[in-house]
């Protein structure tokens, strides 16, 4: 670690849980949210923000390892709130549960850091599988509008990622992030591959180690932008 690093930063998971911080505006969806993931066994909710700035504390100082974030909030918007937790609190992952659908707005807290989004009219056994598949790295973008966010991610000005000296992506790291840009997930990788699951996991580890990012949906976007990955891969 830095010297001029948080300390937050480094401090390890303790939990077998998936410890979540809740943050919305609205008491009545937080308490729907609440009772929807109570009920699981491997998930434990740890803190409830009503708006940005509160989500932001909660996050540097409980260090959960999810916070469904709301994009329309007082004080502060989930927009700066995700950057302002992804830059303290890197390893803190943001699930956004918004009502907004236009790619402008969702390709915004992507860019972000967020790990992926889900719409408010998506309840139940959803929010459920989408809290799991970012704690395992999948990519939460349903197919279609992960396919508009992905093109029009491509289009923005480059932001290159600088590589330590020596440092490059390998043959088969490629390859991973290609599949992952087509939305496989791990498990179908490693088929598709012929490799064990745990041996994709790793790759992507580095990958993400790499291209200085936290989830596969950063990955696919920042392998855009620099030229990793190009239009054909994500078809």
């Amino acid at each position: 670690m830095n010297k001029g690093s948080s300390p937050v930063v480094a401090k390890q998971r303790q939990s077998a849980k998936t410890r979540i911080v809740l943050a919305d505006d609205h008491p009545l969806l937080r308490k729907a949210l609440k009772d929807i993931l109570a009920k699981e066994a491997d998930i434990e909710i740890v803190g409830e923000a009503g708006d940005g700035k509160e989500a932001v504390r909660l996050a540097t100082e409980m260090l959960p390892d999810m916070v469904i974030m709301d994009i329309s909030m007082p004080n502060m918007d989930g927009l700066e709130a995700t950057q302002q937790i992804k830059t303290t609190c890197p390893n803190v992952a943001v699930l956004v549960l918004t009502v907004h659908t236009d790619d402008e707005c969702i390709l915004e807290i992507l860019q972000a850091g967020a790990a992926g989004y889900i719409i408010k009219s998506a309840f139940g056994d959803e929010v459920v599988q989408a809290v799991r598949s970012v704690v395992t790295g999948e990519m939460v973008l349903s197919p279609a509008i992960g396919q508009r966010l992905l093109k029009q991610a491509a289009r923005y000005p480059t932001k290159p990622v600088l590589l330590e000296a020596g440092e490059k992506l390998s043959a088969r790291e490629l390859e991973i992030l290609k599949l992952t840009a087509r939305g496989m997930s791990n498990k179908d990788t490693a088929q598709a591959l012929g490799i064990k699951l745990r041996t994709v996991k790793g790759h992507l580890a580095d990958i993400f180690s790499k291209l200085r990012v936290a989830s596969r949906t950063e990955a696919v976007i920042a392998g855009l932008r620099t030229g990793f990955l190009s239009m054909d891969d994500i078809q």
